[in-house]
């Protein structure tokens, strides 16, 4: 695994000064395919992603949609939870979203997995609402992300939980750079009205980290005005 880490590594290190870094942000043809196929071994990779889907505590019959899915690692992971449920990946690329058709596709023959090409913006879902969505180092690339996030809420049920994952990739980045990252997410969840905030961290390098949240649940006064029989 080293072995392969440290092959990763120098890949990175030569494609990255020529243009390569921009593929893991909207990756297109041929050289798309590389970068999903670095995003889908990557070991820290994996490991963040699986580590992400485990703290969402996916039940059987979920619903569940990943923004930005990538090659598809989260969406396998999600799908093994939700096993009577449905799991949306969402990707603004064709390329990734391809890769990630091919990772699931017993699921997607199942019907438990379904993909959508469409950038967050444009997002338009009937498949709602979902118990719970995930978004890993996507969000600073989105429009508007706090405008973003108030859509995904209003596809989310009253109580439903939201996941979302930074792990820095500029050069130097440290366990500060994640705080940083982890505090910027917490302030944008709550600008979207999202509640009961934590933050998780993941020892990687740099560590990853997740911020949760909830969407509030169904107001108690819309509860109390359920029409009752009087005495």
């Amino acid at each position: 695994m080293k072995i392969k880490e440290r092959a990763l590594g120098r890949i990175l290190q030569w494609w990255g000064p020529r243009g390569g870094l921009a593929q893991f942000h909207q990756p297109t043809g041929a050289v798309g395919h590389i970068a999903g196929w670095i995003m889908s071994r990557r070991s820290s990779n994996v490991a963040r992603n699986r580590w992400a889907v485990r703290l969402l505590d996916v039940q059987p019959t979920d619903r569940v949609i990943e923004l930005g899915c990538g090659p598809g690692v989260a969406i396998a992971a999600l799908a093994a939870l939700a096993s009577r449920g449905l799991v949306v990946g969402v990707d603004h690329s064709q390329v990734m979203i391809r890769q990630a058709r091919r990772r699931n596709r017993p699921a997607i023959r199942a019907g438990r997995v379904r993909l959508v090409h469409t950038p967050v913006e444009s997002l338009s879902i009937s498949d709602g609402p979902f118990d719970a969505a995930l978004a890993v180092n996507t969000v600073g690339m989105w429009p508007d992300p706090t405008a973003r996030l108030r859509e995904l809420a209003q596809l989310l049920r009253p109580g439903g939980r939201i996941a979302l994952v930074s792990q820095p990739r500029c050069p130097g980045a440290t366990a500060a750079t994640s705080a940083v990252a982890a505090g910027e997410l917490a302030g944008l969840l709550t600008e979207a009205g999202f509640e009961h905030l934590r933050t998780e961290m993941l020892d990687l390098d740099p560590p990853a980290v997740c911020v949760l949240g909830h969407v509030a649940p169904a107001d108690d006064a819309e509860l109390a005005g359920t029409p009752t029989a009087r005495s």
